[in-house]
């Protein structure tokens, strides 16, 4: 059996879509048509059912990749870091928000690419959400932190940890608008104070007014920058209120230059992912990578 074929099967099977799998493979749609195709007539047997958006594979598909995918990560491993290498020699490609991933994950990782220069090279892009998946999909990135579970079966996530989000201002604003009326009634209290947000959508904000007041928030976005550290950085300096991780202004909440406006009995929380391309998980580097972040995360929660 070719193992080009097997290999363009795999693709196909992961990507859920003829079009998906082509350009990860950077190859023409109809080339990959015709090498199902081929596939198919040598086991005699159909390996996809065609629907509208994409394929879903019949049970013989199912069953093929199972035993092929491995096989054909292995070879690809093989390939990518040589008989000879050590495969921690190899570069990691990670992509996540920058603050997570400036803060926690990188840390955590550094541990991997060795004091003596004998482990493994890391290389980290930072991006939203959609960019992260996009770029690990395409094959850019080998490991992605995202906040977002992705559908179909070319990625696959495993929870890595919850981010608490925290309402909090500088202490002068706490004593304007008095945390005891806070616990009463928000709106009314907090509908005059500037808001800093990482987007004109105010999404941190927006989504702990509706979460813990079932409300939306009054004011509009005084300051707003792409980054939650500068966003903690203008809360600090007294710009205003800002909704953030727990983890980002702990410090400055226990040093007191920023203070909790509002503590609720549950707090909002986000889930962050660990996402790679389905079966790259039996390559070492980001096996080893994957597991490390994992551990680290039991700390986090």
């Amino acid at each position: 059996m070719d193992l080009a074929l097997l290999r363009t099967f795999v693709t196909v099977h992961r990507a859920g879509s003829f079009t998906r799998a082509a350009a990860l493979l950077g190859l023409s749609q109809p080339a990959v048509t015709s090498q199902i195709r081929t596939l198919e007539r040598q086991l005699g047997r159909p390996l996809f059912l065609r629907q509208a958006r994409g394929v879903t594979p019949t049970a013989i598909g199912d069953e093929l990749a199972h035993k092929a995918a491995p096989h054909l990560d292995a070879l690809v491993e093989i390939a990518e870091t040589g008989v000879d290498d050590d495969s921690m020699s190899r570069t990691l490609h990670l992509a996540g928000p920058p603050e997570f991933t400036a803060e926690r994950a990188l840390p955590v990782l550094t541990g991997l690419t060795g004091e003596d220069g004998q482990g493994f090279a890391l290389r980290a892009s930072f991006g939203n959400a959609e960019e992260t998946l996009e770029g690990l999909a395409a094959g850019h990135h080998d490991l992605a932190i995202g906040t977002a579970r992705p559908r179909g079966a070319l990625l696959t996530a495993t929870p890595l940890c919850d981010e608490e989000h925290v309402l909090v201002a500088a202490p002068h604003w706490a004593e304007r608008t008095g945390t005891e009326r806070l616990r009463r009634s928000v709106t009314p209290a907090l509908e005059h104070v500037p808001v800093v947000e990482v987007h004109e959508s105010l999404p941190f904000v927006a989504r702990y007014w509706a979460s813990v007041f079932d409300a939306h928030p009054a004011a509009p976005g005084t300051i707003v920058a792409p980054d939650l550290r500068a966003v903690l950085a203008c809360t600090v300096a007294g710009a205003g209120l800002a909704v953030l991780p727990r983890y980002l202004c702990a410090e400055a909440l226990e040093r007191g230059d920023v203070v909790a406006l509002h503590e609720p009995a549950v707090p909002p929380l986000r889930t962050y992912f660990l996402v790679v391309r389905t079966g790259t998980l039996a390559m070492p580097l980001i096996a080893r990578a994957h597991d490390w972040l994992l551990r680290a995360a039991a700390d986090w929660n």
